[in-house]
């Protein structure tokens, strides 16, 4: 029987070199004639590897036998799934390429998948900043070194296709999911996706790189339910630069309705706008337990026949509904060119990635090291970046600030600083959804370690960076609640309906909050920091709360706080912003710290003790009060009282002054590009970096653009007294305007601000655009690019 099993794949592997010298649509095609029916089908359905193995980790062959005799197209979260170590995880992986090569008709491995949001879902994974705090980085630099070294480390393990990322543009500052999002923002969703994009494919080398999968196509969050003209201008605009010049190869549709029909079951969605406007020719996946979704009263043959009309290829996580495409077939529900697109969508995304080559890499055979020194650099970095300042000083008229806390503030305020909270002490300030921790807490009730990988706790980072002289007391003083407050969602993953059965589930934090004894010790410090917000239970997909003031009785305990007469600093964790307005008018400091990943508490600690001067900028409108509608600071010029804190918003240690602006004023419509120059000082005595927005205004209010619209930014790193001179090339498509089915740059006359934040223009100047209107069915340039 050996030397049968080794015969064939000499077979196989001579057939793949004479292959190499056809175009992959050849091998591809050549490939599927070879399949039988059963073949082709198998690679539009899923298998979770545990279902494969014994309990000691070898494969099952009986039960791949029965399960997948024809071979499977995909693994679905097989890290999170199995929660082992990364070698043990790769040589499972290893074990079940194996046997399907050996094994199945065609030798075809499977494509295996991961979440990579914010790392990946895996035990001693890095875990970075979730998005939310990624957007406030405003650094696509530095965001595609982290998918970058995200993608080599889930390919060593096997890993070929990450489920990210989540590009939907969140305009509803309650929506459970906005951690994962990029914000409220069209422009800064597509220039973090395109860096996320280009870092896991490694800029288009996809045998280096893994696949990308941009979600959810469209409008998840609330974009659905937006205009035409937002939809294509705004909405979309992440996912069609991410197509168009990252070339993302999978797209993942949502749960929710456009035009009142399922995604996963809209055919004007997934062919007319999607492939036939957007121009996509890779593979379109369903959400997890989509598809029996689209109807509660149809039969899983109609189900499927109703996907697969509408475009949707592959059936996840497991193809239950998929398993009906024969019986389709033969009743002729679903065509045999339908069934041809979809598998050969499949086969042709495993042969980009080389998995059809001879000698395929697979999975690394060497020892895998997760979490190396230059993952955590990178993600402490980002961290830092990723942390706002909202707030620093200017209590009760007294404008004098208070952080840094220098060795020299803290000897003369006494040295003795407290911290206090739910968030102070707990890996859950640190961890968003969608990282190992909270996927495994979440999903399988499962508490996995702080220390794979090492999470730096606030307490831990203050202890280590405390400067010298000073001291550091601590106590819980509160509960993050004492009743639950988490309100379970309905629809979305299937699977969350396990969690409906033990939705009163609170975090255990393992340790005491003793209101009583924190405060006593309140009294006794010179300074306080208030470690409080969210946490997984609070926060996450379909995790809602009812409101967005702090949890439990956070805001009462802080209010006890202040009331000790000590100055507070508030520091906010959590996956959305907070309504937290009354409480910072007493508060003599507000960070906003988001979910900021393993080195979070190193990152917050530095940015207190004046080691990092904080950089990050709001990627959403903060809201003042409860909202629960879109909101976004392109929708008017004035103010709007609903918001504390705009767009764009953060302070520094130090203070920026921009200079001259020089720019083209006239510019044809036809023209390629023009250029803009703003000189930007750094007037402090702090080494820091600035984000230089670019907005755009129109100066006719019969205009078609929006009042304002960021077209482009720049982080710019300046030492204390340095100048630099920052140049933009912009495109006249980013004046443009989607109408009647097309793109539109008309003339007339624009205003073109260099700001600090959509409210705080700093340089203004205006641009004529000359001739007729010219039009495009497609924007070509979709990005503002720095000219180093």
């Amino acid at each position: 029987m050996r030397l049968v099993i080794k015969i064939m794949v000499a077979m196989f592997c001579i057939s793949m070199t004479a292959c190499s010298a056809m175009t992959l649509e050849q091998r591809v095609d050549r490939l599927y004639n070879r399949m039988s029916r059963a073949e082709r089908v198998a690679q539009l359905r899923s298998s979770y590897i545990s279902e494969l193995f014994t309990p000691d980790g070898k494969i099952d062959e009986a039960k791949c036998k029965e399960l997948i005799p024809d071979g499977i197209g995909h693994i679905p979260q097989f890290a999170m799934d199995l929660g082992k170590s990364p070698d043990e995880q790769r040589d499972m992986v290893a074990q079940l390429q194996k046997w399907l090569i050996e094994n199945t008709p065609n030798h075809i491995p499977a494509l295996v998948h991961e979440e990579a949001l914010s790392g990946i879902n895996a035990l001693d994974a890095t875990v970075y900043p979730q998005q939310i705090g990624m957007a406030c980085t405003f650094n696509t630099g530095l965001a595609e070194k982290k998918t970058r070294l995200t993608a080599t480390a889930l390919r060593d393990m096997g890993g070929l296709l990450a489920l990210s990322p989540m590009v939907d543009v969140v305009r509803t500052p309650s929506f459970n999911r906005l951690e994962e999002s990029y914000g409220e923002d069209g422009y800064l969703s597509a220039a973090m996706g395109v860096a996320f994009v280009n870092g896991l494919q490694h800029n288009g080398n996809l045998h280096e790189g893994v696949a990308a999968c941009t979600k959810h196509f469209l409008g998840y969050g609330g974009g659905g339910n937006s205009s035409e003209k937002e939809l294509m201008e705004e909405i979309l605009l992440p996912h069609e630069a991410i197509i168009r010049t990252a070339g993302s190869q999978v797209v993942m549709t949502g749960y929710h309705t456009i035009n009142d029909i399922k995604c996963v079951a809209n055919k004007w969605l997934q062919q007319d706008l999607l492939r036939m406007y957007v121009g996509f020719d890779g593979l379109t996946v369903s959400d997890y337990g989509s598809i029996p979704q689209i109807g509660d009263s149809l039969s899983s043959l109609v189900l499927c026949a109703s996907a697969m009309n509408a475009g949707n290829e592959v059936d996840f996580p497991t193809g239950d509904t998929y398993a009906h495409i024969s019986e389709a077939l033969d009743k002729g529900l679903v065509s045999e060119s339908t069934l041809e697109k979809a598998v050969k969508h499949v086969l042709m995304l495993k042969a980009k990635l080389g998995m059809l080559d001879n000698a395929a890499r697979l999975y690394s055979k060497r020892h895998i090291e997760f979490d190396t020194d230059e993952e955590r650099t990178t993600s402490y970095q980002l961290a830092t970046q990723s942390i706002v300042l909202l707030k620093n000083g200017n209590v009760d008229g007294n404008k004098e600030t208070l952080l840094p806390l220098t060795a020299e503030k803290l000897s003369a305020l006494g040295g003795r600083v407290m911290l206090t909270g739910p968030n102070a002490n707990s890996m859950w300030a640190l961890a968003g959804d969608y990282t190992f921790q909270a996927m495994r807490y979440f999903w399988k009730n499962k508490e996995e370690s702080a220390y794979r990988p090492k999470y730096v706790l606030l307490k831990d980072g203050m202890e280590q960076r405390m400067p010298k002289g000073a001291t550091l007391i601590y106590s819980r003083g509160c509960d993050w609640t004492e009743v639950p407050e988490t309100v379970m969602e309905v629809g979305g993953d299937p699977r969350v309906a396990e969690q409906r059965k033990i939705d009163r589930r609170m975090v255990d934090s393992h340790e005491f909050a003793d209101w009583d004894e924190a405060l006593r010790m309140a009294h006794q410090c010179d300074v306080i920091v208030a470690a409080m917000g969210e946490n997984v239970m609070l926060s996450g997909e379909n995790r809602d709360r009812t409101k967005l003031t702090l949890p439990g009785r956070q805001e009462e305990y802080v209010n006890a706080l202040v009331a000790t007469g000590k100055p507070v600093i508030l520091v906010v964790f959590g996956g959305r912003a907070q309504v937290i307005s009354n409480l910072a008018k007493k508060c003599t400091a507000v960070l906003q710290a988001w979910y900021p990943g393993e080195e979070g508490g190193n990152a917050v600690a530095d940015i207190l003790f004046g080691n990092v001067s904080p950089s990050g900028r709001l990627c959403v409108s903060y809201p003042a009060v409860e909202i629960h509608e879109p909101i976004c600071y392109n929708y008017g010029l004035d103010n709007d009282p609903r918001i504390a804190w705009p767009f764009g918003y953060g302070l520094s240690y130090t203070s920026f002054e921009y200079g001259e602006m020089r720019m083209d004023r006239q510019v044809a419509t036809t023209a390629e590009s023009f250029n803009l120059d703003v000189d930007v000082k750094n007037a402090g005595k702090v080494d820091a970096d600035e984000v230089v927005q670019i907005y755009v205004s129109p100066t006719d209010r019969k205009s078609h653009l929006k009042p304002i619209q960021l077209q482009g930014f720049a982080r710019v790193s300046l030492k204390a007294g340095e100048k630099q001179t920052v140049r933009f090339r912009l495109f006249p498509e980013q004046l443009g305007y989607f109408d009647d089915g097309q793109w539109n740059i008309a003339p007339g006359h624009y205003m073109i601000k260099a700001a600090a934040s959509s409210q705080d223009i700093r340089r203004e100047q205006e641009i004529v655009l000359t001739g007729k209107c010219h039009v495009k069915k497609l924007r070509e340039h979709y990005l503002s690019e720095i000219i180093k």
